[in-house]
């Protein structure tokens, strides 16, 4: 811990004198835990290199007549070598056969929608007044939230909330999805050159958004994929379905040889716009907005020298079982009858308890030996002598290079900032997501992927850390690891813009 600053003093001429802060202490601190993590990381190479050096020394001592003992002994002992060489193959094969396939990620396209869709803040508010359905309080209060969310002024809307009155059409909302789903894909075949009959495996998230036939049915018909298509359509799941989604397909992969995978995520607008004055249910109209992203993923081991990441974990947490944590992001009806998805107040104190649940679990797969034992002695510490002992927050820097944190609104980028004890480069592209493109739910962790590539930010054996929250309550994370220099692919929805940022945000 940093040490107080000394007092002001005086010179010689009577004047105060201010002396800069002690730093010695909080500088050891720093440098002491440099050494700790040193000798933890290392801990095998100074086991090894005295253990391999003293047997290269006897070894050289041997002289012939004990190697020809040690040759005559074998001899009369190759019913035990053999046992042991037929035992050593066996799990050898065995080992081959189990071992889990991995799953790499070929490339990955976002959805940029056209400029004539941009909705600056004056516009939002001018569209907002003349609908007739807000009250001055609500137009207020949409008014504020713009101004604290950290959106800038280039965001998206759908077609039917440009016009006046709004059209939430059935027809508008499938023109949207339509429009989302097939301007990802088909940049991601482009740039793939993948087609389409090739995939097996097909799974498409959207909350909001279920239409008979299914979505991922419209991308059968779409692209005409082969009748034998696993195909899933999962709805409901929020903002975090997709890495759920990855899961699935990371899953389907194991089981079925040789094949793609095509995830697609995406939230649908159009029809789930809020028209009424509750506050709790307005937020959503200032946040989301129009975006979606497709991935490609393989298990072809062909694919790994073009592959950009290689999948490394998924860890899922789901607090459905508690009654806030269900309700906290709950779609309803307001008084009036009209259909919105309502914010609950504990929102962050339960994303914040979903979030610990994960990295718990997340943390021994991933840490340093060196952080779990700093956090197991404090927890130990905590337990036997003191319990006014604070924990022990790992440093998830050590683990991660990149984070990918749901760009849901400024106080979740805020709070995961402050709680990981990141720094603002580690939640840039975060910020700048939110920025130019809003809430896009599940995509938003991929439009934030893109944004660190379109830095060259991103370098072979780096990994990224992906994790989201979605209603239910869930806390999902997903990790990968960069198979190579990752440059951003064609058609990047950062590509003409990326100069510009980092804004600064104003608070």
């Amino acid at each position: 811990m940093m040490s107080s600053p000394s007092p002001p003093t005086s010179n010689d001429r009577g004047e105060p004198q201010t002396t800069l802060p002690d730093f010695s202490h909080s500088v050891k601190l720093k440098y002491l835990k440099l050494v700790y993590h040193y000798l933890i990381k290392h801990m095998w190479t100074f086991f090894l290199v005295p253990l391999i050096s003293s047997t290269i020394i006897k070894s050289s001592q041997l002289k012939s007549q004990d190697i020809h003992n040690l040759w005559l002994h074998l001899q009369y002992n190759l019913l035990t070598i053999i046992i042991f060489s037929t035992t050593l193959i066996f799990g050898f094969t065995l080992y081959i056969i189990t071992r889990p396939r991995p799953i790499y990620l070929v490339d990955y396209s976002c959805y940029r929608p056209p400029h004539h869709l941009h909705v600056k803040f004056q516009q939002f508010m001018e569209h907002s007044k003349l609908t007739g359905d807000f009250d001055d309080s609500s137009l207020e209060f949409q008014q504020k939230i713009l101004e604290r969310s950290g959106l800038g002024e280039e965001t998206y809307v759908p077609e039917a909330m440009h016009s006046i009155p709004p059209k939430p059409s059935m027809a508008a909302a499938r023109e949207e999805a339509e429009q989302v789903m097939f301007g990802a894909l088909d940049n991601l075949f482009s740039n793939t050159n993948i087609n389409p009959k090739d995939i097996g495996i097909l799974v498409v998230n959207c909350s909001l958004f279920n239409p008979t036939p299914s979505l991922s049915a419209m991308i059968v018909n779409k692209y005409k994929l082969r009748s034998n298509i696993k195909s899933f359509n999962l709805g409901g799941m929020g903002c975090s379905a997709g890495v759920i989604a990855i899961d699935l397909a990371k899953d389907m992969l194991q089981v079925h040889r040789n094949t793609y995978a095509v995830v697609v995520s995406t939230e649908n607008i159009t029809q789930n716009w809020y028209f009424g004055n509750k506050k709790s249910m307005l937020i959503p109209n200032c946040l989301f907005r129009v975006g979606g992203a497709a991935v490609l993923l393989s298990n072809k081991g062909s694919d790994k020298g073009r592959a950009k990441y290689k999948l490394v974990h998924v860890v899922r947490t789901h607090k459905g079982a508690e009654d806030k944590a269900f309700r906290c992001v709950y779609q309803e009806q307001d008084e009036a009858g009209k259909t919105g998805v309502s914010l609950s107040k504990d929102l962050m104190v339960i994303a914040g308890g979903a979030l610990k649940t994960n990295i718990t679990t997340l943390g021994p797969l991933v840490l340093p030996i060196s952080e779990q034992l700093l956090f197991f002695v404090t927890l130990v510490g905590k337990k036997l002598f003191n319990e006014k002992v604070k924990p022990y927050i790992p440093d998830f820097k050590l683990a991660f290079d990149h984070f990918c944190i749901h760009a849901g609104g400024r106080a979740v980028i805020d709070e995961l900032e402050k709680n990981l004890q990141l720094l603002p480069v580690h939640v840039e592209a975060s910020r700048m997501t939110l920025h130019r493109f809003g809430n896009t739910s599940s995509s938003s962790i991929w439009y934030e992927l893109a944004y660190t590539e379109a830095k060259g930010r991103v370098r072979k054996g780096q990994r990224v850390w992906q994790i989201a929250f979605g209603s239910g309550f869930k806390c999902n994370s997903a990790v990968w690891e960069a198979m190579r220099h990752v440059k951003a692919s064609p058609k990047s929805p950062w590509e003409d813009c990326i100069d510009r940022y980092p804004v600064q945000i104003v608070a």
